[in-house]
């Protein structure tokens, strides 16, 4: 499993996690290292057009597409990382990866009248579809850390298959084939994130 280096990212807290749960990662931007990986983490905290700048720059990025749509390995995205994985952003005028489709979109919580901070920043509970292989063991009331202003939309309720609720009900968890994405920081969401993350490693 590689961690893909971009610039981006909790990096060393995700290798860590995983070396909790009995899995090897390392932490890379060499086009060889991840031509052979086995499953992709794309990590990414920030804006989301720094991010796809970045992303697109780098000396992987093509042979991220390749294992990623046509080998088909599996990858998963995490916080920015996931929202990477759609179409676009609200924050700016960047295309995502397009894996997915959909687009981030901003709380905007003036018309229902809440005050509400943004960003969303702490723990908050998460309804997985029972069809998401990552929830596997996971209990109902599982709780996950999200630091967020954007949240995810998909085109497909089908790909949509975690929820939670900050003012509004918001996907938080996507998947299409062999793409992952989770809004939430699994490498701080003790348990309940190693859980994930290992269910991600015996995919």
């Amino acid at each position: 499993m590689v961690i893909l280096n971009f610039g981006m990212g909790n990096l060393s807290s995700i290798k860590n996690m995983l070396q909790r749960v009995g899995v090897n990662a390392s932490i890379t931007n060499n086009p060889v290292e991840i031509e052979n990986a086995n499953k992709i983490i794309l990590p990414g905290v920030g804006n989301f057009d720094y991010g796809m700048k970045m992303l697109k720059q780098s000396a992987f990025f093509e042979i991220l597409e390749k294992k990623a749509t046509i080998e088909k390995v599996p990858v998963l995205g995490i916080c920015l990382g996931s929202q990477m994985l759609l179409e676009k952003s609200q924050e700016g005028i960047e295309s995502g990866l397009g894996w997915i489709k959909g687009e981030s979109k901003k709380f905007d919580f003036n018309a229902l009248n809440l005050n509400l901070s943004i960003p969303n920043m702490g723990w908050n509970e998460v309804e997985f579809s029972e069809n998401f292989p990552l929830s596997k063991n996971l209990p109902v009331n599982s709780r996950f850390y999200f630091v967020h202003s954007y949240y995810m939309n998909c085109q497909d309720p089908d790909n949509a298959l975690g929820i939670t609720n900050y003012g509004i009900d918001y996907t938080c968890a996507i998947q299409k084939e062999n793409i992952f994405g989770v809004q939430f920081h699994p490498e701080k969401s003790h348990k309940f994130g190693m859980q994930l993350l290992k269910n991600f490693a015996e995919i």
